[in-house]
């Protein structure tokens, strides 16, 4: 797959003027874009700031390396068959927090439970390809799908896949809360069943760990109290673009996943799919993000991103033989013919927003989209009586299967589409990868006839990343793992 590279012009220019660290060379300090309670949750509906926590205190079959990629964790090698449809892992010589050695029976078991427990979310429509999970010999697992699944590896690296007994994982770092904060302290690697390493201590360091609304994520950082930011979100991006940019560097990853416009409302003017379509036609996806002066964001009109390993070709981009004036003519005859057919109906419709100046500037450019076709658009606080909400949501693996997931009906999240689930639902037992691919591609058909979804282009993610973080990598699953960033500078 091609990568698209998102690149600030401005931010990469003063990128070369960041300045070292943050004062206390045996800490790290890292605050995530939240709020404080997001590092308490011990479920497995996590926000960003509980992934990566969760992904630092329990390891799972496999887990995600700082460039994004696949790597070990409590399975040392794999193997997978030549029909794709088992994957054998051997465990690695560990423990338990406790003590207990990890064998496969307690692998299988917590895997079991994990899976069932993430019933009905969007997850676990990604792992209904599991078959089933047997415990083969003391430190030998296997996993049977029903039909191939290139992506099962990225999935289990997820880190509501970590696995934990009473509570408590064997990741690569430990923690102890504190009034403030979270302290992580790396894990020597021969705790985790690894090879020792003598120069270990000299090599690491302890990382602080916090979650802070947006004003103040930065404010820590423009002071000095931070040396990284993460989980930065469009809706929060102008607040880098202050004194954070003189004192380090704001970096974005290259997001592959959803930004649109889910629709909720089943009456009055997004009643029907043709005038749902007219909202979408009324957008100009090339100039909504230029208030950001953000340069390489590619916008699509398309649900599933263009160019991916399973994408054959045969959805284009919606509206090429138009142009933006022609789709604004169509889309508002659609609207006035709605208006016409009763007495003072308003052409209106609501959307809730993130707070945030980056939301605000958004939702400038698309009240002014909408209002070329004679649609009002009011923007209301609660997401429960909105017609609109925005869809901001980093991939999980790179699968056409990812993105239609999004939008089954069972998630409860918006209008949907039944025939693009049972297309998805169908292509779950084919063997034939072209076979899957092509119901895919219909069951995106289904979805963009339907109009339930309004894309607008990739998200955006940015971080500020202080100079002397050696362990911070770009990448598209806006994946940034701790104990990295817990590592000395050489």
């Amino acid at each position: 797959m091609r990568i698209r590279t998102l690149a600030l012009s401005l931010f990469a220019l003063l990128a070369l003027a960041g300045c070292g660290g943050a004062g206390n060379d045996d800490l790290v300090d890292v605050v995530f874009i939240g709020q404080p309670e997001e590092l308490e949750e011990d479920g497995l509906r996590l926000s960003s700031a509980g992934q990566h926590l969760r992904a630092a205190t329990a390891d799972g079959l496999v887990s995600l390396d700082a460039n994004g990629n696949v790597v070990p964790a409590v399975a040392e090698r794999w193997i997978v068959t030549d029909d794709g449809l088992s994957y054998i892992f051997r465990l690695r010589n560990s423990d338990w927090a406790d003590g207990t050695p990890i064998d496969s029976e307690d692998v299988r078991a917590e895997l079991g439970r994990t899976i069932a427990r993430l019933s009905g979310t969007s997850l676990g429509l990604d792992l209904a390809k599991i078959r089933e999970v047997r415990a083969m010999t003391g430190r030998v697992i296997e996993i049977r799908l029903w039909s191939p699944m290139p992506d099962l590896l990225q999935v289990l690296a997820q880190p509501e896949l970590g696995l934990r007994r009473n509570g408590r994982g064997t990741g690569p770092m430990a923690v102890n809360r504190t009034d403030d904060a979270w302290i992580l302290q790396p894990r020597p690697p021969e705790t985790r069943g690894l090879p020792a390493d003598p120069e270990w201590r000299q090599r690491i360091r302890q990382l602080r760990l916090r979650a802070l609304p947006a004003e103040q994520a930065v404010a820590a950082f423009e002071s000095g109290g931070a040396d990284l930011v993460l989980n930065g979100r469009l809706a929060d991006l102008p607040l880098a673009d202050v004194g954070a940019l003189s004192r380090g560097t704001v970096r974005l990853d290259a997001a592959l996943g959803l930004f649109g416009l889910r629709v909720h409302s089943r009456e009055g003017l997004l009643a029907d799919a043709a005038r749902r379509e007219a909202v979408a036609m009324a957008i100009d996806r090339d100039t909504l993000l230029q208030p950001f002066n953000i340069g390489g964001w590619i916008p699509t009109t398309r649900i599933v991103a263009p160019g991916l390993p399973d994408d054959i070709g045969t959805i284009d981009e919606r509206w090429t033989d138009l142009t933006l004036e022609e789709r604004r003519a169509q889309a508002a005859q659609r609207i006035a013919a709605w208006r016409g057919e009763g007495e003072d109906r308003a052409a209106r419709v609501t959307i809730a927003l993130p707070p945030g100046p980056g939301s605000d500037l958004l939702f400038r450019e698309l009240a002014a989209d909408l209002a070329a076709i004679g649609i009002r658009l009011e923007r209301v606080e609660d997401s429960d009586e909105a017609d609109l909400t925005l869809v901001d949501r980093v991939a999980r693996y790179g699968s056409a299967r990812w993105f239609l997931n999004q939008f089954n009906c069972t998630l409860n999240t918006g209008l949907c589409v039944p025939e693009a689930d049972a297309r998805v639902a169908e292509a779950r037992s084919q063997a034939d990868p072209m076979v899957r691919a092509a119901l895919f591609a219909e069951a995106e058909a289904e979805l963009a006839a339907g109009n339930v979804y309004i894309p607008i282009g990739a998200p955006i993610r940015w971080s500020l990343v202080r100079g002397g973080i050696e362990g911070f990598q770009e990448n598209r699953w806006n994946v940034h793992p701790l104990l990295p960033l817990a590592l000395r500078p050489i």
